[in-house]
């Protein structure tokens, strides 16, 4: 597991929380009483929950300590709990199990999210968002520039790092545990600046293990070079000198 920069996940704020405001318009739950919001980061996506429910007892879970630290400076409501989702074994139920953008960190996804979903309360809701970006360019270049021969060796475990699965394999493991299952995809386009913006963008996230796998900062410089040059030929700038960045993102949320 990376270690985490809060402030450089926020740099991109705006675009990371998008996809938490959506996901949270889709849950149709009334009046939850107990929300979770598993790998919270910063709080940028516990603020949107707290917004749609001001009165909800809400926890936000994070396996970093930096981004417990950030989100609890800016929110003294919410219960703030360092821990790992995967381990996580709570003694009450809850109406809204939330996620946005932090299982794909995670191993054994069908055994993950039927453990979730067993700690549902009635008529509770399991909402997920999970990037689906691996055959894009974002992820490919990655790919490529981890086989280069110079540290080709010490990458496997930052191939692996993501763990991703089909829509379908997501429907049967949850489809059995749901009364009610809803799964969709958005490709969002982001407007960045050029290629420099997505290295950035990704450094906050896919880029992190690749980065740590390396043993001196001169590797990490080089290996990110690469990557600019591999975005660089991937993304072409619009007329007025910006790239349009396309990012998809897959939504799962089930009812108990």
């Amino acid at each position: 597991m990376p270690t985490w920069d809060a402030d450089l996940y926020l740099k991109f704020g705006r675009e990371r929380t998008q996809p938490a405001i959506d996901l949270v318009s889709r849950i149709s739950v009334e009046n939850p009483r107990n929300i979770i919001d598993l790998g919270c980061g910063p709080g940028n996506s516990t603020a949107i929950l707290r917004q749609r429910w001001p009165d909800a007892k809400i926890t936000g879970l994070d396996s970093s300590e930096a981004m417990i630290t950030q989100a609890a400076g800016s929110d003294s409501e919410t219960d703030w709990q360092l821990g790992d989702i995967a381990a996580w074994d709570p003694e009450e139920d809850f109406d809204v199990i939330f996620s946005n953008a932090a299982i794909q960190w995670l191993g054994d996804h069908g055994t993950l999210l039927t453990s979730l979903a067993g700690h549902l309360a009635p008529g509770g809701a399991l909402a997920i968002q999970l990037p689906d970006h691996y055959a894009s360019p974002l992820h490919q270049v990655l790919l490529v520039v981890s086989r280069n021969p110079d540290w080709s060796d010490s990458m496997d475990s930052a191939r692996g790092a993501l763990t991703y699965e089909s829509v379908l394999f997501y429907y049967d493991t949850l489809r059995p545990l749901c009364r009610e299952l809803e799964i969709w995809e958005t490709e969002y386009f982001h407007t960045m600046e050029g290629p420099e913006a997505i290295v950035d963008y990704i450094r906050g996230t896919g880029l992190r293990p690749f980065l740590e796998a390396l043993q001196s900062d001169e590797d990490r410089g080089r290996f990110e070079e690469l990557v600019l040059r591999g975005y660089s030929n991937a993304y072409p700038l619009q007329k007025d000198g910006s790239i349009l960045f396309p990012f998809r993102r897959q939504f799962i949320v089930g009812y108990k």
